[in-house]
């Protein structure tokens, strides 16, 4: 083993320690409960699953994996974690072995290697479970498709063709932003046929990959045909002047950057991610730093200028695709500052500087020479790029320890583990329905943001209903406290003498409210007396009807129902049983005080 591939395998085991210990930092966010929820709900392979529209996203393959894992352990980090490390291992891999493809083991590979394995660029997708499950693959199909598709422009041999299909399309299941995976390998193969002075590029790079080629547009169609029948996506327009914004948190507070291991300094609001917030310096420098880098590649290299353009190419897309998918009223330039959006571009740029760092030298007047000053020159040369590619990781290793920092700040750990211990607690009544914390779950996630859902995985726990005998609920903390209905509105007395207000007909009895409710998500306190033990169906004037059990004699119930109007509307469905109702509050459930 040589000492290059030594060493390369050295940061590769560096990085892993790093991305361990910001697995370590993490815990389950946001998306994950969804995840989790619905893998440990609905059968692994039912269409139900695989095939949800889970915000515009088509991933069936990350369904799978984080439903087994919450099988396995339910809400247990431990496993995300190191499912995590192990990705970012594979695909880490990868990388090197794309690296050697193209450089060989030569020391230079070490540079674009130290800049992929260590640029915060990938770090909040990484620790984001969700998002690492959409990231990871892409990145594995991107390194692990161009090494195959440079093989058989080599090699001639079918079964580098055969590997890059099958990566591609499982790297599809994870993310469909891996639909751009065999255009980066033919890009790639272009581009090293051009600047290793191939006069037909483009022919060659086809005819040379055309079984890899082919078998990606087969893929391409299938998938396309499941994506379009399965997601709904409204695409966007944000304006020219939001989209120019965008476009320049996206790049100057975004991607440059991290260009120099940057960006130092991130923010959030909480239950937001953390998002990039680097010192001007940083940003005045990384522009320069990018723009003399260009030029100098360019003047120092031979047909590297198109190389640079498709790494643009690639990010405006990336930029144009968060553009028109993510942007709504209530969005903030801060989106793009999050840097998961363009994750993959670190993988594209690394191929970029190993695309450059191949490339033949400009030819200049007069015959070469390698006297002592030349060798003072190229030593020189090469200690600028040591010091500068460990100050690079140096600075990459800062930002990486001050996301960790910001990430770790996570409500919902805490949010999971007290409602572990108090659902199992008090698992002998039915827990009404309700939102999670907003601290865990905003409401823009609806339904998904529903305990029913979100502590579906949990086994110790009471079950979900829509009305129960006790009332609780469960605070911003996760514990499980005794709850109250507010009176919004009032349930009267009622006129029937001994009885209020009585329900004992085949149909509805509509009992009037003291004002109307608009739609919302009602719980309201029936306080009644059953003539014997049965099941009654209750609704309010518009809106859905629950199924509600009772006992027979003096009891109380509370139902949540989704509704409004001026009336409650309750009907036995038990043959001979008659129930009274007597005054009660109709409104939302908080805490008892």
């Amino acid at each position: 083993m040589s000492r290059v591939l030594q060493s390369a395998i050295a940061l590769v085991v560096l990085q892993l320690v790093v991305r361990g210990v910001v697995a370590g930092h993490s815990d389950f966010y946001w998306d994950d409960l969804i995840l989790a929820s619905r893998g440990s709900e609905l059968p692994l392979l039912s269409t139900d699953l695989l095939l949800y529209d889970h915000d515009g996203h088509f991933m069936p393959a990350a369904f799978v994996v984080a439903g087994l894992a919450t099988r396995i352990a339910p809400y247990e980090w431990a496993l995300p974690l190191i499912m995590s490390v192990v990705m970012q291992a594979l695909a880490s891999l990868a990388m090197l072995r794309l690296l050697r493809t193209l450089l060989g083991d030569r020391r230079v590979l070490l540079i674009p290697l130290t800049f992929y394995l260590f640029t915060p660029l990938t770090v909040p997708a990484f620790a984001w479970w969700s998002a690492n499950l959409n990231a990871l693959p892409l990145q594995i199909g991107l390194a692990w498709v161009t090494a195959d598709a440079l093989a058989l422009r080599r090699t001639g041999r079918i079964r580098y063709a055969v590997s890059g299909a099958v990566v591609f399309a499982v790297a599809l299941l994870f993310a469909e932003k891996a639909v751009l995976v065999p255009f980066v390998a033919f890009a790639t193969v272009f581009l090293l046929s051009r600047i290793s002075g191939n006069r037909a590029p483009l022919r060659s790079a086809w005819r040379r990959g055309r079984g890899l080629w082919t078998a990606s547009i087969a893929i391409i169609a299938v998938w396309a045909l499941a994506y379009t029948t399965t997601i709904t996506t409204d695409f966007v327009w944000a304006g020219g002047g939001r989209a120019w914004e965008l476009l320049s948190h996206s790049t100057s507070l975004g991607l440059l950057p991290t260009l120099l291991g940057g960006p130092w300094v991130w923010e959030r609001w909480i239950p937001s991610p953390p998002w990039a917030s680097p010192p001007a310096i940083l940003v005045v420098a990384a522009w320069v730093v990018a723009v003399v880098g260009i030029a100098a590649t360019i003047r120092w290299k031979r047909r590297v200028g198109w190389v640079w353009i498709a790494v643009g190419a690639y990010f405006l897309a990336s930029v144009a695709a968060m553009v028109v998918s993510r942007w709504g009223a209530d969005t903030t330039y801060e989106l793009a500052q999050t840097l998961r959006y363009f994750t993959d571009t670190a993988s594209v740029i690394t191929i970029a500087m190993a695309l450059v760092l191949r490339a033949p030298k400009r030819s200049t007047a007069g015959p070469p020479s390698k006297g002592p000053a030349d060798r003072i020159s190229a030593s020189r040369t090469g200690a600028i790029a040591v010091i500068a590619t460990v100050a690079f990781a140096i600075s990459s290793l800062w930002s990486t320890y001050t996301y960790t920092r910001s990430w770790a700040d996570n409500p919902t750990t805490a949010y999971l583990s007290t409602a572990r211990e108090s659902l199992a607690e008090y698992d002998d009544v039915p827990l009404l329905e309700q939102p999670t914390s907003i601290w865990v779950l905003l409401p823009v996630a609806f339904p998904n943001n529903l305990i029913s859902r979100v502590l579906a995985p949990l086994e110790d726990r009471p079950e979900f209903s829509d009305s129960t005998p006790e009332l609780r609920m469960l605070d911003d903390s996760g514990k499980l406290v005794d709850a109250d209905v507010t009176w919004v509105r009032t349930i009267p007395k009622g006129q029937t003498p001994n009885c209020g207000n009585q329900v004992d007909g085949p149909g509805f009895t509509n009992i009037p409210l003291d004002g109307p409710l608009t739609v919302w998500e009602w719980t309201v306190q029936l306080n009644y007396l059953a003539s014997q033990d049965g099941e009654i169906q209750v609704g309010l004037e518009t809106g859905d009807t629950v199924k509600v059990p009772v006992q027979a004699g003096a009891n109380e119930v509370y139902v949540r129902i989704t509704g409004g109007g001026e009336q409650v509307r309750i009907k036995p469905l038990t043959p001979g049983l008659a129930v009274c109702v007597g005054m009660g509050p109709v409104g939302v459930v908080v805490p008892e005080q």
